[in-house]
């Protein structure tokens, strides 16, 4: 019985190994995991230490960078703009006279140039040819864009001296070329009444005047063919005698040593001043008067055969003199017979009956917006900032909306390998 059961045991172990055996060869699982073979992680050693080499760099291979590439883009006159020929856009000739070294001042030349219709008025800005400070200048022409005003930039303050004079030109035009300017057109009033000799380092030479004015011309061009080179205005009441010289003598010499200069203008700066004693009649004529802009023109016209008719007038200072002040009353007697009420009712009249109505006159910058005590006889506002009555009477004058060639910039990035 016992052999029995031992040989029936024995026969099961068999069939149990049979039945494994198939398992491990026909089930998919199983028969993977029987057939893989064990890697062992060991890296093959290098028979000889292998010595670290550099990159090998070709000589001739080029090195590639992206830089910044400044695009400008114009804007075109609409079919239905009312274009001032003389200039090529619809214009709005109001302005005023600021400084750069306050913020604040282009805002409140906006609210009196681009009010009651007005857009896109004139600021004139006096810049020292020796002033590169960027944080500045950029900020400025920044604020002119948004708040649509067109800078007239007055160059002063060149020194004389030959190496000094041509590389404060050249790094002023450099500087000024790279400033984003509002509108295509770059106004450039090149320096300021050289017949009179406080503005021109205490001499007065016309020769050397017209030399300046051709190499300024000559330098900002070939930068930039959209700066608009006009003359310095000239103080045109002045006769010849100790401290001035008579203009049309000036005008005479000038192109005597340089002929031809008055042919490489682009406009015509004037500072019609009302004579005498900045209170004359808003009504009168000629060379003393607010419409000494006339007077000149015939000079060029008749003297040096220049094609006025196609020469734009900027009148860069104008105005008259109001009796009130800020400074001590104790002070030396007041020189300036109008008073404020009075100067508000003549630049009113001036406006609306002679510069608006001259399509020779692109622009009118009356002087100044403010100037301290005892010279403050010319301001538009008071120290705190409040308007004479002759900021409000232009205020309230009605307005062309300015739709002038506007710049729009852009910027993209360029791959450049050198």
């Amino acid at each position: 019985m016992n052999r029995i059961k031992i040989i029936i045991l024995f026969a099961v172990g068999i069939l149990i190994g049979f039945v494994i055996k198939d398992a491990l060869e026909f089930h998919p699982l199983l028969g993977f995991l029987r057939k893989q073979k064990v890697v062992e992680n060991v890296l093959p050693v290098p028979e000889t230490p292998q010595a670290y080499e550099e990159p090998s760099v070709e000589p001739d291979r080029k090195v590639c960078q992206y830089i910044e590439i400044l695009h400008e883009s114009i804007a075109e006159p609409d079919s239905d703009d009312k274009i001032q020929k003389i200039i090529g856009y619809q214009n709005n000739k109001a302005g005023l006279y600021i400084y750069a070294e306050v913020a604040e001042y282009s805002t409140i030349a906006a609210e009196l140039v681009n009010s009651n219709g007005g857009d896109w008025g004139y600021v004139l800005i006096p810049y020292n040819v020796k002033d590169y400070n960027e944080t500045r200048w950029g900020g400025l022409f920044s604020r002119l864009s948004e708040q649509h005003l067109i800078p007239i930039i007055q160059l002063w303050d060149l020194d004389l001296e030959e190496d000094k004079q041509k590389e404060q030109i050249r790094k002023s035009a450099e500087f000024l070329n790279i400033l984003k300017w509002p509108i295509r057109h770059r106004y450039i009033s090149v320096y300021n009444e050289p017949n009179d000799s406080k503005f021109w380092k205490g001499n007065i030479n016309p020769a050397e005047y017209a030399e300046i004015l051709q190499s300024t011309i000559d330098t900002f061009k070939a930068l930039n063919n959209d700066f608009f080179m006009m003359n310095g205005a000239f103080n045109s009441s002045a006769r010849i005698g100790g401290d001035y010289m008579d203009e049309e003598t000036f005008l005479i010499k000038m192109n005597d040593q340089v002929p031809g200069i008055f042919d490489r203008l682009d406009g015509w700066a004037s500072h019609p001043y009302p004579q005498p004693n900045f209170s004359g009649s808003s009504k009168a004529y000629g060379r003393d008067s607010i419409r000494a802009y006339e007077w000149e023109l015939s000079i060029l016209k008749n003297r040096f055969k220049a094609d006025t008719s196609k020469l734009p007038v900027f009148i860069t200072e104008t105005g008259w003199a109001h009796k009130e002040s800020e400074a001590d009353s104790n002070k030396e007697p007041v020189q300036y017979k109008l008073n404020q009420y009075q100067t508000a009712d003549n630049i009113k009249y001036a406006f609306e009956n002679v510069w608006l109505k001259d399509d020779k006159v692109v622009a009118v910058t009356p002087f100044t917006i403010k100037y301290d005590p005892p010279y403050d006889h010319f301001s538009w506002i008071t120290q705190n900032n409040n308007p004479y009555p002759q900021f409000t009477a232009v205020k309230d004058i009605e307005k062309t909306k300015g739709k002038p060639p506007i710049v729009t910039y852009t910027k993209t990035k360029v791959l450049e390998c050198q």
